[in-house]
């Protein structure tokens, strides 16, 4: 949001500027535009919670900014709602997941980071819709986020009707599963809120039962420090050797909980051909992607999100994968060319993953 921006026109019929806003959102490309307020009293609550109890491991940022996170206002001053927005990423033209999972030497990725990073096409298309909200308000004071700032983004989403916050903790849509990314513009416009979307989890515990390390410690409650997607994603350190074997062939992210979730039936593809698998991650053998040098991984998946854990715990993760992996030659020289590695962290996975095949990792 810019400096001092200007006051919201008290003239404008706001009701009719929200059902404009869900109308250009849906041009863009968003499958759901909805509209939340600003008091998240109970999810800033649960976050203190959550934080004290140690359940973020190393993600020392959740813990930055203070209460900014869950108040819009400290955050962007002068933010009344929330425009919230969703967008599937579900890859149709991936090899199914289950046949990866099973097939221990090939490389499982997220299905979400198959593509390109989603961070800037959303950011572009929220910026596109706060240009057209500007051609009937004239200036006005918004700012967009994509999972780039401090912000309770499945809670706003939750309150702006777009789904409800599920047991393993991602946000699921009744009609349209789990499979889509958000977005938010934090504005100063007093637009009609919608209604909060009601919680459909019921009895149901496939999400609990099926987690391989058993991270979700309660419903409702994750404890990322034990999470696949943290520790192939946000941890830079040693992944724990207790946790090694049950990460079984998955280099980066988890989606066991959404994949086993019954809600996800009714998930549709993405119409985005940037979500599309690229480079064959989606069915890549293990072997094949620990080969790759550092100007391969910076280059071979440019513009995916999947850069970002850095080389070194790339290679470390997929150690791991071969650790778990069926013996072979193939798999044993693989290890054996990064035993040399000039990573301490690389070269202690590579040991373990030897001994794991029998092998002296020394």
């Amino acid at each position: 949001m810019t400096t001092d921006p200007p006051s919201p026109d008290p003239t404008l019929d706001y009701n009719a500027l929200a059902q404009h806003i869900r109308r250009w959102g849906m041009e863009l490309g968003f499958q759901q535009v909805g509209i939340a307020g600003t008091q998240l009293d109970e999810d800033e609550a649960y976050l203190m919670k959550w934080l004290q109890a140690g359940h973020h491991g190393e993600m020392d940022y959740m813990e930055r900014h203070g209460t900014q996170r869950s108040r819009p206002a400290e955050l962007v001053s002068g933010t009344l709602r929330v425009i919230s927005v969703r967008m599937d990423y579900w890859p149709n033209q991936a090899q199914a997941p289950d046949e990866v999972l099973q097939d221990a030497s090939l490389a499982y990725l997220s299905r979400y980071a198959l593509g390109r990073d989603y961070h800037k096409l959303i950011r572009k298309r929220l910026q596109q819709l706060a240009t057209k909200i500007e051609s009937l308000t004239g200036p006005f004071g918004y700012r967009a986020f994509t999972d780039s700032a401090p912000v309770l983004e499945k809670a706003l989403a939750q309150q702006a009707g777009l789904g409800w916050i599920g047991k393993h903790t991602n946000l699921i849509n009744e009609r349209h599963g789990s499979w889509f990314f958000i977005g938010e513009l934090y504005t100063n416009l007093p637009l009609p809120p919608d209604a909060q979307a009601e919680n459909h989890c019921g009895s149901c515990r496939s999400c609990i039962d099926i987690c391989p390390t058993r991270a979700i410690i309660a419903p409702y409650t994750l404890d990322a420090r034990l999470c696949i997607s943290y520790l192939t994603i946000e941890l830079r350190d040693a992944i724990p050797e207790a946790l090694r074997p049950l990460i079984g062939n998955r280099i980066y992210g988890c989606d066991d909980c959404q994949l086993v979730c019954p809600w996800n039936r009714c998930a549709g593809p993405t119409g985005e051909a940037d979500f599309q698998p690229r480079h064959g991650l989606d069915s890549s053998e293990l072997v094949r992607l620990f080969g790759w040098s550092l100007a391969e991984l910076e280059n071979n998946p440019r513009g995916s999100a999947i850069f970002r854990i850095g080389y070194e715990c790339w290679l470390r993760n997929i150690a791991v994968g071969l650790g778990n992996a069926p013996s072979s030659n193939a798999v044993i020289a693989a290890l054996r060319t990064r035993k040399g590695h000039d990573s301490a962290l690389v070269r202690e996975h590579v040991e373990w993953a030897l001994r794991q095949h029998g092998e002296d990792g020394d």
